[in-house]
């Protein structure tokens, strides 16, 4: 099983396969809580006060939600996105009456974002970036895997088709794919994908083991995985090729923190791991 913060809690509520102890009723959380952060001002989303939200039940309440409340839950969350979607459209058409033109005129990225699958790290958002500015790919943990078609595909595409200027690898702290692979037991599916993130505590192991403090150790670790896939996506042909050629892409390492909304930039030297790398993996020459 994933780990807590991978996924939406509140689809895993409802999907538990026995509801247990349910609630239909919970109050929205202070605008100080760390958990729902508030919209943004004058945003035109607004949660519909209809749309129930289940959680564990209080002693004084533990009636699970029958399956007609779930239902009607499922197609409110569900009707929901097209009310924000047509919101969205309407807005957006009002601000700039030919921004949909544009978009359907193409793409011309500045940007290659490979993040995390966390639904709380919205890479747009976090970066005040529009539509067209950035080309997203979002797997758990923020991988980077030479056997990965989907990741390879995606580098290719970004560099060699839509030319990106900067390639990103944004990893976060508190992620529940690093905290798994720290865990050292069977995790089924997962394993081979969170092997991975285990080959780089093996090879920073003897930095990450000096660090008493498991919360530190954890987030080092988070941190040396976004170094690491920025290594391997240097080692592409299509990096190294279009820098070679164009001077670019250049490739960063970041790092989102959930307790201030701020991102962390890991200083990569680019150019340092580039000529690193190509004592093994020259794909120029």
């Amino acid at each position: 099983m994933l780990p807590a913060c991978i996924g939406s809690r509140s689809l895993r509520a409802v999907a538990r396969q026995q509801l247990p102890r349910l609630s239909t009723s919970l109050p929205r959380c202070s605008s100080s809580s760390s958990c729902c952060p508030p919209p943004p001002p004058n945003s035109f989303f607004s949660s519909s006060p209809t749309i129930k939200k289940f959680k564990m039940a209080s002693s004084s309440d533990d009636r699970p939600p029958s399956p007609a409340e779930v239902s009607e839950y499922l197609r409110e969350t569900h009707d929901r996105l097209f009310e924000n979607n047509r919101a969205w459209a309407a807005d957006m058409r009002q601000k700039d009456p030919t921004f949909f033109e544009r978009l359907a005129a193409g793409q011309s990225p500045e940007y290659l974002w490979i993040g995390c699958s966390d639904s709380r790290i919205p890479a747009e958002a976090i970066t005040g970036l529009e539509p067209g500015e950035a080309f997203i790919h979002r797997n758990i943990a923020n991988l980077v895997c030479n056997t990965d078609l989907n990741v390879m595909s995606v580098i290719n595409y970004a560099v060699r088709h839509l030319g990106v200027k900067h390639i990103i690898v944004c990893g976060h702290y508190g992620c529940g794919g690093v905290k798994a692979a720290m865990t050292p037991k069977d995790l089924g599916l997962l394993n081979p994908w969170l092997r991975n993130i285990r080959d780089v505590y093996r090879l920073h192991e003897r930095e990450l083991d000096d660090i008493a403090d498991e919360e530190a150790r954890y987030n080092r670790l988070v941190e040396l995985n976004v170094e690491e896939q920025c290594r391997n996506i240097v080692k592409t042909a299509a990096v190294q090729q279009s820098y070679a050629k164009n001077q670019y892409p250049i490739v960063h390492g970041w790092v989102f923190g959930f307790h201030d909304g701020l991102l962390k930039d890991l200083k990569i030297d680019f150019r340092a791991m580039l000529n690193n790398v190509q004592k093994l993996y020259n794909l120029v020459d």
